[in-house]
């Protein structure tokens, strides 16, 4: 009897084990998606899946999913740290009349997103919508064809967003919009062009903290920059903006603080509202029907 109770442990032992083991295989740190690949397959490199839903779901935590060819790879919403890799290829979201990439991840979470366009058919919802993560972060992309915002963050914590690289164009809203209810909403914009948008470039409502630099914003019908709410404060850094409303506009209780920038051919160039915009050096106001002042100007000694 004590030899089967033995073996009838050392079984059950044995099985318990070989489910953990399949448990902890069934995701993988890197898998792949095809435009000839099927999302019955394990996302492997030899087998690979058809959307990025399919490759995120199976992908670990901190894992990456990567194009192997030229393709259009659906929505997706990521709840985890992921990076989507799209480099060496032409790799596409195509978002009409949804979201081209959702992210409710964890305060703790990273996600990256690179080489990825992303098209919304001019009526996509979004096309990227941040609503939580630590950190996301949007490299060499394309946003086009949005509906209401090529990047919309509208968290509920601090959150950081990084755009490096990228071009957002042809959105019915803003090129980037950016709140967060709680905590800080963190921006870092760098070499982007935002251009052709219904409303503004970039529009900080709420609580952020922003740093833009080397970037472009032109013909956006409403405004190149502007905060919209409360406790916002935006530093900028050899940035270009033109052929909008107004270049720059501020709003009571936060500040734009600008260096070695162009506002040119806007019908208003600077726009205080209520809110405080700075020169610190090497600012140009040129070619605006009204320029507008900066309400102070510090000279580099």
């Amino acid at each position: 009897m004590k030899r089967r109770l033995v073996a009838l442990r050392t079984l059950l032992v044995a099985v318990f084990a070989f489910a953990i083991a399949s448990l902890a295989h069934a995701q993988s740190s890197r898998t792949w998606v095809s435009s000839g690949g099927d999302d019955a397959n394990p996302c492997s490199r030899t087998a690979p899946c058809k959307t990025f839903a399919m490759a995120v779901a199976k992908a670990a935590s901190n894992g990456e999913v990567n194009a192997l060819d030229a393709g259009t790879y659906g929505i997706v919403n990521i709840t985890k740290s992921m990076t989507i890799n799209g480099v060496g290829t032409m790799t596409a979201i195509g978002n009409s009349a949804a979201n081209g990439v959702i992210v409710t991840a964890a305060a703790t979470d990273v996600i990256i997103l690179r080489n990825i366009a992303i098209n919304g058919g001019d009526n996509g919802i979004n096309g990227i919508k941040v609503v939580g993560a630590r950190i996301v972060q949007v490299d060499h992309c394309w946003i086009y064809g949005q509906e209401t915002h090529g990047i919309n963050v509208d968290a509920t914590d601090s959150v950081s967003l990084k755009v490096n690289d990228t071009v957002i164009e042809n959105c019915a809203g803003d090129g980037i919009h950016i709140r967060t209810t709680a905590g800080t909403a963190v921006l870092s914009v760098d070499n982007v062009r935002i251009q052709d948008c219904g409303s503004d470039g970039i529009q900080a409502v709420d609580n952020v903290v922003a740093a833009i630099r080397n970037s472009i914003l032109t013909q956006n019908a409403s405004t190149g920059i502007q905060t919209s709410g409360i406790n916002n404060q935006l530093n900028l850094d050899h940035v270009f903006v033109s052929s909008s409303n107004v270049g720059l506009q501020a709003s009571a209780g936060s500040t734009l603080r600008v260096s070695d920038s162009v506002i040119a051919q806007n019908a208003t160039g600077l726009s205080a509202n209520g809110g405080t915009i700075d020169s610190f050096q090497g600012n140009s106001l040129m070619g605006n029907i009204t320029n507008g002042a900066f309400n102070s100007t510090t000279v580099k000694q």
